[in-house]
């Protein structure tokens, strides 16, 4: 399952998300900045018709080939689910868009699943469409994915470094929900279970060490239970076990301050309570780098840590970084 990144068996899926985002550009772009030596195969699910034309607008020359089966063995393959080829006019946030864009990571899910696939790598898509094309349970690719495999023991994390190479690592012990209910949905277990995921996921990347610092929730993480509670019945004990089992960890900090000390090198990961505590500084310091990694699942999953950007697709502005990072940490970690 994890061949070396120089092993020509290497075989990595692209889900091409939504096909009126700017998807389809940055995937096409990434793969035409990897060098010419890369040997990795490549399969982007999705529909060819519109590769083969954005290919040609963007003149990246890529050697596009499509296939059937279920090992192809073309450097740059294409692989469609659906029986018929999307419409070349679909407006921003297109239903048949959105329900195509979901088709396409569940095949990618399922051929991982059986190993047709090393890794996993997932374009942007929008969930607002998805939900209106008819997805009323989507909360979002991660959530889909552990589903498809059967587990809830699944973490989201997200890497990026700033200008000067200082990484962030960020693992959320809640990801998509209101805030209003942020508090409800936390518990000593799903911290653990983030402490644990993050901690693996440093020894994953080949890291010298795993230590883990963990946000408080409240203000303060706090301040002693004057300033909520939550740290005290929940977080607290939840560091404590990890400790138990081990685990280089320390926490609950006042998530204000303990971003600062994590890009200066302190610790190698920081464990957030919710979704834009720990995002809103990781993109603060790597918005063109970031990396969505989703820890826990059977298989290596990572996607670019942006949104389909409906503005700009078409347009060819958009910045293929962040998918580029994307695969060479699929690659990264089929190697380790």
């Amino acid at each position: 399952m994890n061949p070396s990144p120089a092993n020509p068996s290497l075989r990595i899926g692209i889900s091409l998300g939504d096909l009126t985002g700017i998807g389809p550009e940055v995937t096409l772009k990434a793969l035409a900045a990897e060098p010419p030596a890369d040997p990795t195969r490549y399969l982007l699910i999705g529909d060819a018709k519109h590769l083969h034309r954005l290919n040609e607008k963007l003149g990246l020359r890529l050697p596009l080939q499509e296939s059937a089966g279920t090992n192809p063995t073309g450097k740059f393959s294409i692989s469609n689910p659906l029986t018929e080829p999307l419409p070349a006019d679909l407006l921003p946030g297109s239903p048949v868009a959105a329900r195509a864009a979901v088709a396409w990571l569940r095949d990618g899910a399922q051929r991982c699943l059986r190993r047709e696939l090393d890794a996993l790598v997932t374009a942007p898509v929008n969930k607002e469409a998805i939900i209106r094309a008819g997805e009323n349970n989507f909360v979002g690719q991660t959530e889909l994915l552990s589903a498809l495999a059967d587990t809830d023991r699944t973490a989201m994390m997200l890497l990026g470094h700033d200008e000067r190479g200082r990484w962030l690592r960020v693992a959320l012990a809640t990801t998509h929900v209101p805030i209003r209910r942020v508090a409800e949905n936390l518990s000593r277990e799903k911290i653990l279970l983030t402490i644990e995921l993050a901690a693996q996921a440093c020894r994953d990347l080949g890291l010298s060490r795993a230590r883990v610092a963990v946000c408080g929730l409240n203000p303060h993480a706090g301040e002693g239970g004057k300033i909520g509670d939550e740290e005290i019945t929940t977080i607290i004990p939840a560091v404590e076990a990890a400790r138990q089992k081990r685990i280089d960890v320390t926490g609950p900090w006042a998530a204000d301050a303990l971003f600062y000390h994590a890009l200066r090198g302190e610790c190698d990961a920081v464990v957030a309570m919710y979704h834009d505590q720990g995002l809103g500084p990781l993109k603060m310091i790597g918005f063109e780098s970031g990396i969505n990694w989703t820890l826990g699942l059977p298989f290596i999953r990572t996607s670019p840590d942006h949104g389909t950007a409906y503005d700009i697709a078409g347009k060819n502005q958009a910045n293929p970084s962040s998918m580029l990072a994307a695969l060479r940490l699929a690659r990264q970690l089929c190697a380790a």
